[in-house]
């Protein structure tokens, strides 16, 4: 679709920093500055667990400042060789911006720019487009059909790599499917947060939280770990159960499977490593059993993320055999963001939904492609946070505008991730009666609404 230039949007000016993320770590910030004035400002989070397929995040490796995590390179490519890419282009020509950035760069995994430095500055492109035009963010990018508020996927407790495996998987979260807006919503998970917390010092658990908000209690496995979100469920009064006794919370795991995979290969084997518990390592084959299991005994279980690792292509189809007509299984490590490795994974049937993260790509142009791929193949879609987030609501906008109804924020709890939950209470305000809460609608691929 052609759009209309208009002069006074061109870019004359971007200025980048280095700033801090929600963990103390330096990240990226740009302004976008056009013609007319307007502005625009982005800053970029960052992960702990990493695929190997994304996109490369530039890093200083100066041992003499911030133990090498610096990004001064990156802001030195932003003002130098991305500028000089997009300077005098139009900022309503998002895929335009972001291919001549992607030129520049030259390599397939943004090695050479940094996908951070080339993320940073086609956000903050958008944001001054959108500036540019008096329309919010959302709008802007969805056009006016964006008014479909996400179930969010809240952080209740954190383990895995992040947290040194104080349990096996990396997030347990819950899902308030039967909440009639997102404001009622937000409700129910912040009421469920406070009762899991009066729950664990109860039960003599410390309380202190993790990178996205979740508590971090030393609980013997993952058993335990839903077993105590089940019970501050009702504990804060709402219900929970199977999907066809229409339960108003529903559960979600991120596995982060990789990590586990590759703690089995530091042995020297090949399977899954658990972190916490003492049971044996286990195969592809084994794993997938352990799932189906799992879900026989905690059947409120709607989503699992990255349940098997991004190199088990064998395991992932097996799964996916088994559980992909019952379950939202979603792929993070494994499909990148990337619109290649998710038509691979169409192809090999592997997964039924994708984890949607702006800078492991590296452009909103392909982000927008990769959700509009998996869209029109029948994969679900989820807008996700980072571990290592700033205070930047972009993807609270990003998923109004997308419409993809799911989005992973964290915790109600720390800034940077209130922040997402707080801009999308703010949209849901301004769009008054024609808000439309995605809810239950999670459910229907799944044979149920």
């Amino acid at each position: 679709m052609s759009h209309i230039s208009t002069p006074s949007t061109l870019i004359t000016a971007i200025q980048a920093r280095e700033i801090l993320d929600a963990r103390g770590n330096p990240t990226l910030e740009v302004d976008v500055i056009l013609e007319n004035g307007a502005f625009g400002r982005a800053a970029v989070p960052t992960g702990t667990s990493t695929g190997q397929h994304e996109a490369v995040e530039l890093r200083d490796r100066d041992p003499g400042r911030f133990l090498g995590m610096g990004v001064l390179n990156a802001v030195d490519h932003v003002h130098r060789q991305l500028f000089e890419a997009v300077q005098d282009l139009d900022a309503l020509d998002q895929a335009g911006l972001d291919q001549a950035m992607c030129e520049v760069d030259g390599t397939e995994n943004k090695g050479r720019m940094g996908a951070n430095a080339i993320i940073a500055v086609s956000m903050a492109a958008a944001r001054a487009a959108a500036s540019s035009l008096g329309l919010p963010l959302y709008r802007y990018l969805g056009g006016i059909d964006a008014r479909t508020l996400p179930v969010p996927m809240c952080n209740l407790i954190n383990g895995g790599l992040p947290v040194d495996g104080t349990v096996d998987f990396q997030e347990f979260m819950i899902m308030p499917v039967e909440a009639p807006s997102f404001r009622e919503g937000v409700r129910h998970v912040a009421e469920i947060f406070h009762a899991l917390k009066s729950l664990l010092i109860r039960k003599g658990h410390h309380t202190g939280v993790g990178d996205e908000g979740g508590y971090c209690p030393f609980v013997g496995s993952h058993r335990e770990a839903l077993d105590l979100i089940l019970e501050a469920i009702g504990l804060a009064g709402f219900t929970t159960g199977p999907v066809e006794d229409r339960p108003q919370i529903l559960l979600a795991i991120d596995a982060a499977a990789s990590e586990m995979w590759q703690q089995a290969q530091l042995e020297g084997k090949r399977g899954y490593k658990f972190w916490r518990s003492s049971g044996p390592l286990l195969e592809s084959e084994r794993m997938v059993e352990f799932w189906v299991n799992l879900l026989e005994e905690y059947p409120m279980l709607f989503s699992l993320e990255d349940p098997m690792a991004e190199d088990d292509r064998e395991g992932w189809q097996l799964l996916t055999r088994a559980l992909g007509h019952r379950v939202q299984l979603v792929g993070d490590d494994v499909f990148s963001t990337n619109a290649r490795l998710l038509e691979e994974g169409i192809s090999n049937q592997i997964a039924n939904a994708i984890l949607v993260k702006p800078n492991q790509i590296g452009t909103l142009t392909e982000t927008i492609d990769t959700v509009s791929l998996a869209r029109d193949r029948g994969y679900d879609c989820i807008v996700s946070h980072r571990s290592g987030e700033t205070e930047d609501t972009f993807i609270s906008d990003l998923v109004v505008a997308l419409g993809t109804g799911q989005m992973k924020i964290g915790a109600p709890a720390r800034s940077d991730r209130v922040a997402k939950y707080n801009q999308l209470l703010r949209i849901e305000e301004e769009l008054g009666s024609s808000a439309r809460y995605f809810g239950r609608y999670i459910l229907r691929s799944r044979g149920t609404r």
